[in-house]
């Protein structure tokens, strides 16, 4: 098990392991949170406490809810509004700095192309 937390400490996500890789994505949203997202199952993260004193801000299509910590502001996850979809973003930059060193970091184009951009282009 591997744990995540906010500043200070009032939210705090258990994961199942370790992020092999975490997304660097420069959308209009994510290059200003400065976030690196790692994804899992929703099923499988528990959030701590249950109830965790998050603010939610959607924007777009409005499909995900970015909640950040009432208490410290840092951004910590997001999860889809549609319970149905079984995924959900952790923050990894709340990740304790070594177990973030060991994933590989990818590189998402999110304000244009939808495309990672260490995949090789259709010629």
């Amino acid at each position: 098990m591997i744990h995540a937390s906010c500043h200070c400490g009032a939210v705090r996500m258990a994961l199942p392991h370790a992020p092999a890789e975490v997304t660097n994505c420069n959308c209009s949203i994510c290059r200003r949170y400065g976030v690196l997202w790692a994804y899992y199952p929703a099923s499988q993260v528990r959030v701590l406490p249950a109830d965790a004193a998050t603010d939610t801000y959607r924007w777009g299509d409005r499909t995900i809810a970015f909640h950040r910590c009432c208490a410290c502001g840092c951004v910590t996850h997001w999860s889809a509004d549609d319970a149905r979809q079984d995924r959900m973003g952790i923050n990894a930059r709340l990740l304790d700095p070594s177990v973030l060193a060991a994933a590989r970091e990818r590189r998402f184009d999110g304000a244009d192309t939808w495309r990672y951009l260490d995949e090789p282009r259709d010629q």
